[in-house]
């Protein structure tokens, strides 16, 4: 009895001094019903993706790819927008009760890279290929809004499923998908509270990788044309070679990352194009340079920006040449709302298990989402898609091809980041501090 008490009185007081865990937005009847309502959508989900990734689509050109996904969403009941952006679509989910609003977002366009993967649904479209994996994000998310569209009476408020187009924008295009989308209005009419995204990475299948804070890298693009002057390749006195001036620009341009930059802050700097010269016997008159710059804070972009302009005018002047230098500003680092990811953390490691969500030290690649994180808190993960039965193969590769198996694990985890998400909002409504 004594013993009793006393364990009875210890859990009072442990009750009494720690926070009682807030009662998730998922109970264990609607995770359930997630779970059957992503396996009876997925293979439909796979079909789709397939369908996409067989005729993949351009930056802005869009077209096939949104009817595909406008029709889907318009049989589920959704009110679709078309046309946003150029060819974007956005698809609103309205709950039975008013609420809070948050977004679910994927890209959808592809990218210039002739497929070589030996798979059915390879591309039909010559040189344009799913290599990123939009495809399969557009799956995701279309599924998703599948998922959710049958729980709307478990919920209050709205949800936004955002088809975003040119988040690889060409340089003719200028402003990438998110930052026209944006102009278009879609984060109000009801304001997003809250968004969503993810990639995926080609590391073990059906894990998800994520931290606060900066997660991606900044991307700017620059061109860089070397005006020379034109001689016979036999009196290089005469003339002023531009491929020499070009060469000596390429190997100087790589000292400013490793020597004028801070070791422990991330930046990197390439050149991915080089065209110049006209004979092989004709000093080059003209040289033009294209590449990009990644970093994770804008001093450092600052700094690159001003050292790279300068290290191409001291070469090029001392040689009697000329120049021309752009600087184009593109998408900025992508800064994961420290608060919203340790709110739906916890959510997401109970749906997935605790070893399925791990964390991820920012990596240079770049994604526009994070122009939409600039304007709302947004939450944004890696998820896991490499096949054990193939060969590695990157991002951007012509052999990219990620396992399908991940199109359900990624339907369920948007589907419980969305009900998280609007949990938060609604605590945030009614004054309350939205912890986990």
């Amino acid at each position: 009895m004594v013993k009793s008490r006393s364990v009875i009185f210890l859990s009072l007081l442990f009750a009494a001094l720690c926070p009682l865990r807030s009662r998730p937005a998922v109970d264990v009847k609607t995770a359930a019903d997630i779970d059957r309502e992503t396996e009876k959508i997925r293979p439909d989900m796979v079909k789709v993706r397939r369908y996409i990734h067989m005729y993949p689509e351009l930056a802005n050109h869009e077209v096939e790819t949104s009817r595909t996904i406008a029709a889907k969403l318009a049989s589920w009941g959704l009110e679709v927008k078309t046309g946003v952006a150029r060819t974007g679509v956005v698809g609103m989910l309205r709950s039975a009760r008013p609420g809070a609003t948050v977004a679910l977002r994927a890209a959808i366009d592809a990218v210039p890279v002739s497929e070589a993967a030996d798979v059915p649904f390879k591309s039909l479209n010559p040189g344009i290929m799913h290599a990123t994996g939009n495809d399969l994000h557009t799956a995701v998310v279309l599924g998703a809004a599948y998922v959710l569209s049958t729980l709307k009476d478990r919920f209050a408020g709205n949800v936004k499923f955002i088809f975003q187009p040119a988040s690889q924008p060409s340089s003719e295009n200028g402003e990438s998908g998110a930052a026209l989308m944006i102009k278009d209005g879609i984060l109000d009419n009801p304001a997003v509270g809250a968004i969503f995204g993810f990639h995926v990475l080609p590391e073990t299948l059906g894990q998800v990788f994520t931290a606060p804070g900066i997660l991606l890298a900044g991307s700017d693009t620059f061109e860089i044309t070397i005006k020379g002057r034109s001689a016979p390749g036999f009196q290089p006195q005469d003339g002023v070679d531009a491929i020499v001036l070009a060469a000596e620009i390429v190997l100087a341009l790589q000292t400013i990352v490793s020597r004028t930059l801070d070791p422990a802050d991330p930046a990197l700097l390439t050149i991915g194009r080089i065209e110049g010269g006209a004979k092989t016997d004709v000093i080059a008159d003209r040289v033009r340079l294209e590449g990009i710059v990644r970093t994770q804070n804008e001093p450092a972009r600052r700094k690159i920006q001003k050292l790279m302009e300068a290290a191409v005018r001291g070469i090029v002047q001392a040689f009697g040449g000329d120049y021309a230098f752009t600087f184009k500003p593109g998408v900025p680092p992508l800064d994961n709302h420290p608060e919203l990811v340790e709110f739906v953390l916890p959510a997401l490691r109970e749906a997935l298990g605790e070893r399925q969500v791990l964390p991820i030290k920012p990596l240079m690649m770049a994604d526009d989402f994070a122009v939409f994180a600039q304007r709302v808190p947004a939450f944004f993960f890696f998820l896991g898609t490499r096949n054990p039965r193939l060969p590695p193969a990157s991002l951007s590769s012509p052999h990219f091809n990620p396992d399908e198996r991940a199109i359900g694990t990624g339907i369920k985890i948007l589907a419980h980041l969305v009900l998280d998400g609007l949990e938060r909002q609604s605590r945030m409504a009614k004054g309350e501090h939205p912890r986990p």
